[in-house]
Parts: C-alpha cells; structure tokens; sequence
C-alpha cells in the first residue's frame, strides 16, 4: 500500500509520521500542497497526476496562498477523491472545519452545544451582536489556530474600535458569547469512532485561553460516558475522521463544543498521554478501504 502525507513543509507532525511510516514498514511520500498541479483533456498523454499513485493521502497543514491558489488546492483534493484516492481529512471537511461559522452551524443544526455566535460585516450590526450576547465576548479570526488572534471584549468602547478595524480591513466580525469557566478545557482526540485520547488543558495563571502555544499545562483524563459522546457526536456532525475536539466545561456545569479541529496536532497530546498517536493514525489509514 503506497500512501502520501500532503502538507506545506516538513514540520514535527510531518516528521512524526514519517517516523511512525518507517517503523511499521509503510511506503509513504510527501507531497507539498504548493507543488501541485493538473491537467484536463489530455487522454493520449495525461499530465502527471500525483495521487493517482496512491492508494490513500493523509492531510496536514496548508501554506499560506491567496485564495485562487487555496481553491485549486481543495478542487484538486475533490479531484484526487473521484479517481478513487482516499483523502483523510475529506476536503469537504477540511472547508468546513477551518471556517468557525460553518462548524457552529454544523455543530447547532446536530443540537450540539456551541457558544452563541453572531457573525457580521460591519459594525452596526457587530454592535448588536455584542450587546445580545451579553456584552461579553470573545472576538475570534474566521480561520485561526492555537488561540492566535482571540481578544475578550466587555467594554462597549474598545468593541466599537475593534469592530471598525476589522471592517476598514474587510474582515469578517466573529463573535462568541464568552463562556465562564473553570479555568481548563479538555481536547480529545477522536479516530474514527473511537477516542484515541484526551487531555485537559489549564489555562497559565492571568490567562483565559488554555491553548497549550498560549502556555497551557497539560493532564492525561479519562472521559465520561457523556464526554466521550459528546465529542463522537461533533467529529460525526462535521464528517471528519479524525478530529480534535475541545470541550469547555462552563461553571454551571454544562459543556460545550468550542472547535472541532481537522487536521489536529498531537504533539502535548502523545507527550502527555504517553501514546504514538501517528502511528495509530497510520493504522487507522490503513484500515479504512
């Protein structure tokens, strides 16, 4: 079985997995998103189709790209599928969860709780959405990662200035009802159907955001019945194999569904929960015909 990593370098989860490749004697070749090209139209003398070779392709980070090039991206993803390739996370997933609005939406329509989101373009109506939401926010980039980018707002000032700014430099406002905590979150790792592992995160001292690349510890936790669902039940709203899924628990004793993360990293989760999570990926490609 001949199997691609595509991503946009060789960072640690690249070379974790081809770590886990090599001890478990799996013939694997990375590809990088920025190299990609293709063809139509040519069926005496096709151009090279990279996946074609492949029995199934696993998907870590995109680089940066404007947004043609990101486009080409994912419709070469949807192409490689309908030759018969094998893309883990689907494409159709990766849009989905890199867009918040489009996961909240997936993660509501399935009942799922998720923080109570207002999305806008200007600031009039960002406005509004602060003050129905309580007047205490989280203002989150569209697409993000690792906590970058999060700003509380609770003061009607400083919301009217930031919202501006977002809209002067055409950005989308995203705002989430902020959540009071109990100072951690818990991440699980979902494969398939199954939870590989979790682990809580607690925020550093002064801090909200428990993001471990924003200094939050970690612990190995066993989940709940009710947990373990909870996060079975996002990764298979948002049709994403493997997932990482961040459960906030709220002081009132109710948890939510903050994000659902397609291309998850691992690598505090394998530290702290002693486990070789690429190679359990690998198994889980494997598996899967």
């Amino acid at each position: 079985m001949r199997l691609a990593i595509v991503s946009g370098g060789q960072g640690w989860h690249v070379q974790d997995l081809l770590r886990a490749a090599a001890e478990l004697s799996l013939r694997v070749d990375v590809l990088d998103f920025r190299s990609l090209h293709a063809g139509v139209g040519f069926p005496s003398a096709p151009p090279p189709r990279p996946l074609s070779q492949y029995q199934a392709a696993l998907i870590r980070t995109m680089p940066a790209g404007s947004l043609e090039q990101i486009i080409f991206r994912m419709d070469w993803l949807h192409a490689a599928m309908q030759t018969g390739v094998r893309v883990v996370n689907p494409p159709r997933t990766l849009e989905v969860c890199i867009d918040k609005y489009l996961t909240c939406v997936r993660l509501a329509t399935a009942g799922i709780p998720t923080p109570p989101t207002i999305v806008a373009q200007r600031t009039e109506e960002a406005l509004r959405g602060f003050a129905e939401l309580g007047g205490d926010v989280v203002v989150k980039p569209l697409f993000g990662a690792e906590g970058r980018g999060l700003q509380r707002l609770s003061d009607p000032e400083l919301a009217w200035r930031t919202f501006r700014i977002l809209e002067t430099t055409a950005q989308v406002i995203y705002l989430q009802k902020f959540i009071p905590h109990r100072g951690y979150d818990v991440r699980v790792f979902v494969l398939g159907n199954q939870i590989l592992a979790a682990m809580q995160r607690k925020a550093r001292t002064g801090e909200w955001r428990t993001n471990v690349a924003q200094g939050g510890r970690t612990a190995p936790i066993q989940l709940d019945a009710h947990l373990a669902d909870l996060a079975r039940q996002a990764a298979y709203a948002l049709e994403c194999p493997i997932a990482g899924v961040d459960l906030l628990p709220g002081q009132d004793g109710r948890w939510w569904v903050v994000e659902v993360n397609a291309v998850p990293g691992w690598k505090a989760l394998a530290t702290t929960c002693q486990i070789d999570v690429a190679k359990h990926v690998w198994h889980f490609l494997c598996s899967q015909r």
